[in-house]
């Protein structure tokens, strides 16, 4: 079997780590001596990061990581990349590693309790249980469970506040899901610190349930959205149909895309009424720029990039 040339790798991890900012030097330089690029952030909650490079450069990142004790258990997840899909190495000091703007919360220690893909369809199939979708608007927009509440967000930071405007849910069994687990396991710590007893998150989120349940027990209705040049992916996590708007970095559909508003690589129903002739101009010359460069085989830096 072939090996991958170029792989990418996702992956976080809540743990408590003070020390944080000393970890970053080191970290930065072991990648860029391993010509790993990616993002990676370090906060006192733990790492969240995706990079890529050889399946042997990453994986030694990777094994960094894990070799300080409290982050030994840092799962990922893999997957070939075709070419390198980043251009550089980030190695950010945060306030968090997912932002939500509540001090004091500890996911390592508060999350909800865990539940595999496969009894997920046991735990929302209960009508004592509350199932909500953690993600924001656009997202939710394109795919999600049935019956799931969508608290229409537009940043995961608006989630608190959504939160106290529904006082209803308290007493209730929470389930919460988002599209690899980060959002739902800080959601689930949001929601144990303000006494909820009974709360669920989905475990590895949207993208595991959709990899590992069978296509006949599948409930996952529409695409699931991912930030990456995939834009989209449905079961089985096959590439979706969306693209993705270059302006306003919406998703888009077939319905979209037929729209008289819609122009490749400038604008999409959403956005062409707020562009100005500077920004108008700017997106048509670098999607000149794009097609000039497929019309030679070559990639347009960022191209792909959503």
């Amino acid at each position: 079997m072939k090996t991958a040339s170029t792989i990418a790798a996702a992956f976080y991890r809540f743990a408590t780590l003070p020390d944080y900012a000393e970890k970053r030097a080191p970290l930065l330089a072991l990648c860029e001596a391993r010509h790993v690029s990616g993002t990676i952030l370090l906060a006192a909650e733990g790492v969240n990061g995706t990079i890529a490079g050889t399946p042997d450069d990453v994986r030694a990142v990777l094994d960094f990581l894990r070799a300080d004790p409290r982050l030994a258990a840092l799962e990922h997840k893999e997957s070939p990349a075709a070419r390198a899909p980043f251009h550089r190495m980030k190695v950010r000091l945060k306030r968090e590693i997912v932002t939500l703007g509540v001090p004091g919360l500890d996911p390592a220690t508060q999350a909800g309790q865990y539940v595999d893909p496969a009894d997920w369809n046991a735990l929302i199939d209960d009508p004592d249980v509350v199932l909500v979708d953690t993600r924001n608007d656009y997202e939710v927009a394109i795919g999600s469970f049935p019956d799931a509440v969508n608290p229409a967000t537009r940043s995961f930071s608006e989630l608190p506040e959504w939160l106290e405007r529904h006082p209803e849910l308290r007493g209730k069994k929470v389930a919460m899901f988002c599209t690899g687990g980060i959002r739902c396991e800080k959601s689930t710590a949001l929601l144990r610190s303000r006494g909820f007893d009974e709360v669920y998150h989905l475990k590895g989120g949207i993208l595991k349930y959709l990899e590992t349940v069978s296509a006949q027990e599948n409930r996952w209705q529409g695409e699931c959205f991912v930030f990456d040049e995939r834009v989209a992916v449905g079961h089985g996590l096959a590439p979706g149909s969306h693209t993705l708007c270059r302006s306003c970095r919406h998703p888009l559909g077939a319905e979209d895309r037929a729209s008289p508003l819609y122009e490749e690589g400038i604008c999409c129903p959403r956005c062409h009424h707020t562009l100005d002739a500077q920004r108008r101009a700017s997106l048509a010359e670098r999607q000149r720029q794009v097609a000039l460069a497929e019309k030679r085989g070559q990639r347009h830096v960022g191209a792909r990039k959503p």
